[in-house]
C-alpha cells in the first residue's frame, strides 16, 4: 500500500515547495524507498504550454511531450527519474474529464457536483501515478498557498484521502518566517495564520518546514509546537542556500526522513545511502575555478527585477557539467535587445557586442516571437567569427542557421517564416502538414513535444560528446530548418551532425575550426542530472573551461 504526503505552502508564493517536495522524495529514496512526485497547479489551464514563461517560470516538457510546471523537472533531476503526464494534474485537466465523463454518460444519471466528484477525479489520479509507479511513497505538491480558493478543491481532496486512509497520509506545510530587519527577530505569526487556514480546510500538518533566511532557533520552534500543535522535532529548519542541492542534507540534520518513517511505521532498508549527494555537495561548496557563462535570451526582465525561472532547466544544466569539471559556474544574464535597436555604425552597440569576448561561453536558449531576435543573431555571428564556445539550444539553433545562411552563404534576409512569412530564403520554416494545421488555427498539433530520435553522425562533435550513433531526446517547438536549403549550407560549411531518422529532419548542427560551436533542436537541458550532466552541456563547458 502506497504512502501518500502531501506539500502545501503557506504565507506567500516562491518558498520552495517544489525543491523541498524533491527533496523528501531524494531523502526518502536514499533509504531504500521507491518514490514519485506529483505536483498539482490549480489553473484553470490543461497545461503549461500557453503561460508565459516570464509569469509562470520554464516550461518543462517530459518525455512523453507533456507542457508542465517547472517543479517536474526539480522532481526528475532529484530522484533522477523520468516522469510522465501522470505525474502532473491541473484545475483544467481535472474539470476537462469531469465535464467529458457526464457527457458520456458515464455517471449513470448523477447530480455532477463539484464535491465530491472533481476531488475524486483528483484522487484517481494520483493512485494512477503510484501505481504506474509502484511507488513506496508518492509525494504531491499542491500549487499555490493555503487560503487560496483557487487551491481549495485540491486540499479537499487530500483530506478525503486521509479520511479514508488516515494511517498511509502525511502532510507537511512548507511556510515562511520573515526577520524584518527593522525588527531583528524571527517572526512566527505568519506561519501560525498559516496552520489555521490548513485547519479551516479540515488539515493538520504532521510537519512544517520552516523557511527563512536562516535556520530557525529553538525558541522559535517551541512556539510554532505550541500554537501549531505539532512536535517540537516536527518543525524543520530551512534557511537559505547557496544550491537547491543542499535543502535534502539541511533536512537531513533534523532527521526528516526518519520522522517521516517513524510516522508511517517504517525503517529504512538496507544497502541504501547519500554517499553520492554528499560528494556533489562536497564538490559544488568546495571548488574554485571558474567558468563564466553567458546566456542571451529575453525572458528574464520583468520592470526593475531579473528572474531566472524562464530558464532554470538550463542554469542547472550549466550548473551540472561545471561541477563535474571542478569548475564554479559564473552565470551572466545577457538581453539580446542591448545588441540591436541601434544602428549599424553605433559605437554602444559595438562596445555591447565586444563585451562578449569576456565569457567563456556563450548559450542561446529557446524562446518564441520576433522581440530581441536580431540581437541574438548578431551574439552568435560574434561568437561564431571571434571563436567563442557556442551552443544553441532549440531557437538558438535555428538563429545560427539563419545567421549563417545570410553572413556565410549570402542569402541576404534569410529568416523564419516565424517571423518574416514572406522571406526569401526562408531557411527555417514548418513543414508542409503543419501548414494546414496552423491554417485551420490547431495550434496544438503542430509542435513536435517529447523524445525523438536523433542519428548522431560520425567524426562529428556531437558523436564525441554522446560516445553513441543513436539517443533520444525532448523537443518543444514548431519550426524545422528547411530541407531545400540544406544542400547550400553544407557546401559552405554547416555540418549536419544529427537527424531524425524518421523524417529525415536537422536536429544539431556545428562548425569546423571552432573550438565549440554546435547547436541542437531539441533541449538537451531537460535530460540533464546533477549526478549525470547532458553530454552536449559537458562538451561546451569542457571547451569553454579550456578557453578560459
Amino acid at each position: 500500500m502506497p504512502k501518500y504526503i502531501f506539500v502545501a505552502g503557506g504565507v506567500m508564493s516562491g518558498i520552495g515547495k517544489g525543491v523541498a517536495t524533491a527533496s523528501i522524495a531524494k531523502i526518502l529514496q536514499s533509504k531504500g524507498f521507491k518514490v514519485t512526485a506529483v505536483k498539482i497547479d490549480p489553473y484553470v489551464n490543461v497545461d503549461a504550454g500557453t503561460m508565459n514563461p516570464i509569469e509562470h517560470g520554464e516550461v518543462f516538457v517530459t518525455s512523453d511531450g507533456t507542457e508542465c510546471d517547472q517543479d517536474v523537472g526539480n522532481y526528475e533531476r532529484f530522484i533522477n527519474q523520468d516522469l510522465t503526464t501522470n505525474n502532473y494534474i491541473t484545475t483544467g485537466r481535472v474539470y476537462q474529464a469531469v465535464i467529458n465523463r457526464e457527457r458520456n454518460l458515464e455517471y449513470c444519471g448523477k447530480c455532477v457536483e463539484v464535491v465530491p466528484h472533481i476531488p475524486e477525479e483528483v484522487i484517481s489520479r494520483i493512485k494512477k501515478a503510484a501505481r504506474l509507479a509502484r511507488a513506496d511513497f508518492v509525494l504531491t505538491e499542491i500549487g499555490g498557498t493555503v487560503g487560496e480558493y483557487q487551491n481549495s478543491l485540491f486540499l479537499e481532496a487530500a483530506r478525503m484521502m486521509r479520511l479514508n486512509n488516515p494511517k498511509d497520509v502525511l502532510f507537511v506545510l512548507i511556510s515562511y518566517l520573515p526577520v524584518p530587519s527593522i525588527i531583528g527577530e524571527m517572526k512566527s505569526k505568519p506561519t501560525q495564520q498559516a496552520v489555521r487556514w490548513l485547519n479551516m480546510a479540515g488539515i493538520q500538518p504532521d510537519i512544517i518546514i520552516a523557511r527563512s533566511v536562516i535556520a530557525i532557533d529553538g525558541p522559535r520552534k517551541k512556539k510554532i509546537s505550541i500554537f501549531c500543535n505539532v512536535s517540537e522535532k516536527d518543525v524543520i529548519a530551512a534557511p537559505d542556500v547557496k544550491s537547491i542541492y543542499e535543502v535534502p542534507l539541511n533536512f537531513e540534520k533534523d532527521r526528516l526522513g526518519d520522522r517521516i518513517l517513524k510516522k508511517f511505521g517504517l525503517r529504512p532498508k538496507k544497502g541504501a545511502d547519500f554517499k553520492d549527494w554528499h560528494r556533489l555537495v562536497k564538490i559544488f561548496k568546495t571548488v574554485k575555478k571558474p567558468v563564466k557563462i553567458g546566456i542571451v535570451g529575453k525572458y528574464f526582465e520583468t520592470g526593475n527585477f531579473v528572474l531566472t525561472d524562464s530558464y532554470i532547466s538550463v542554469i542547472e544544466a550549466v550548473k551540472h557539467a561545471a561541477w563535474f569539471y571542478k569548475r564554479k559556474p559564473e552565470i551572466h544574464w545577457l538581453s539580446s535587445e542591448q545588441f540591436e535597436n541601434v544602428s549599424r555604425r553605433s559605437e554602444k552597440r559595438s562596445r555591447a557586442i565586444n563585451e562578449l569576448k569576456n565569457y567563456d561561453g556563450i548559450i542561446v536558449p529557446g524562446g518564441f516571437g520576433s522581440r530581441g531576435v536580431e540581437g541574438k543573431i548578431k551574439a552568435i555571428e560574434f561568437c561564431r567569427k571571434k571563436k567563442i564556445p557556442y551552443l544553441g539550444l532549440c531557437f538558438g539553433l535555428q538563429l545560427a542557421v539563419i545567421e549563417f545562411a545570410r553572413n556565410v552563404c549570402k542569402m541576404k534576409g534569410a529568416h523564419t517564416t516565424e517571423i518574416a512569412k514572406n522571406s526569401k530564403y526562408p531557411v527555417i520554416d514548418v513543414m508542409s502538414e503543419q501548414k494546414v494545421l496552423l491554417s485551420e488555427k490547431k495550434y496544438g498539433g503542430t509542435m513536435r513535444l517529447g523524445d525523438y530520435k536523433c542519428r548522431i553522425m560520425p567524426h562529428t562533435i556531437a558523436v564525441k560528446a554522446y560516445g553513441v550513433t543513436s539517443t533520444l531526446e525532448r523537443h518543444r517547438h514548431r519550426y524545422e530548418v528547411n530541407n531545400e536549403f540544406r544542400d547550400k549550407l553544407e557546401k559552405k560549411g554547416l555540418i549536419v551532425s544529427g537527424l531524425n531518422p524518421e523524417r529525415n529532419l536537422v536536429e544539431i548542427i556545428e562548425l569546423k575550426n571552432h573550438p565549440f560551436f554546435a547547436a541542437c533542436q531539441f533541449h538537451p537541458e531537460f535530460k540533464s542530472r546533477p549526478l549525470s550532466p547532458h553530454p552536449l552541456f559537458r562538451e561546451f563547458i569542457k571547451a569553454a573551461a579550456k578557453r578560459r
